[in-house]
Parts: structure tokens; C-alpha cells; sequence
């Protein structure tokens, strides 16, 4: 399989495939003698297992110890969930701080009369921001 059909297979771009290769994340595929990259059964199923794990927000360095694991058939599956709790962790973060962003954001928009005049607090609110720096 060249790197289009992996790509259409796994939802993975060929950019960013070559990309993963170039940074070591996954393994280079082995070539043709014209240079093409060949995929298998192997290198799909890994890359799948990216394609998983980005999905799930986890960064390059963590889908890397991810990977290191999985292929590791005496890992420890404490180390997997401390991983994954630690990633919990940070995604409950954000959807705290993106919900704190929405609720401040929702609340200037009721307060906005909305109509002709220029005065605004969503503006008001921007501005008190940039004059404070």
C-alpha cells in the first residue's frame, strides 16, 4: 500500500505521515527500488493507534510513550494510566478554563444592549485588557 491508500485507510494525511516519520514518532516505511513507501498491515495498525491517540488529545510526546508501551509486551499498565489520568487531568483543565472563557464572554453579551450606540461592554471589557498591558 503506497502512502495515499495508508492515508485514506487510517485518516491519517500522507503530510502528516511523513511528517510522524521525519520526527521518529513512527518507524520510516521500507521503499520500493523508485523510492515509493510501502505500508503493511504493521505500520497501519500503528498508525492507527496515532490516529486514536490524537484524537484523544494527546500530544506528540506523550503518543511517543504511548507507543514505546504498547509495543512493550512486559510494560506495566499502572504507567499507561498514569498517562492517560495525567491527560484527563489537563483536558478537565481546559474545559474549565474554556467554560470560564464562555460563561464571562455570555455574560458581556447580556449585558450589550446590542442596538445603534457605540457603547459595548464586550469592547469595554477587550480594551480594559489592552490598556492594562
Amino acid at each position: 500500500m503506497n502512502i495515499g491508500e495508508a492515508a485514506r485507510a487510517t485518516g491519517i494525511s500522507a503530510k502528516m505521515i511523513r511528517y510522524y516519520e521525519s520526527i521518529g514518532l513512527i518507524d520510516s516505511a521500507t521503499r520500493t527500488e523508485a523510492g515509493y513507501r510501502v505500508y503493511g498491515d504493521k505500520e497501519l495498525h500503528t498508525l492507527r493507534f496515532v490516529r486514536r491517540a490524537r484524537d484523544l488529545g494527546f500530544s506528540v510526546e506523550k503518543m511517543h510513550e504511548l507507543l514505546a508501551l504498547w509495543r512493550d509486551r512486559d510494560r506495566a499498565s499502572a504507567d499507561v494510566k498514569r498517562i492517560a489520568l495525567s491527560h484527563v487531568e489537563g483536558l478537565e483543565r481546559k474545559a474549565a478554563e474554556l467554560q470560564q472563557m464562555a460563561d464571562t464572554l455570555r455574560h458581556l453579551a447580556q449585558h450589550c444592549k446590542g442596538n445603534n450606540r457605540p457603547d459595548c461592554p464586550i469592547i469595554q471589557e477587550l480594551e480594559g485588557d489592552a490598556v492594562r498591558q
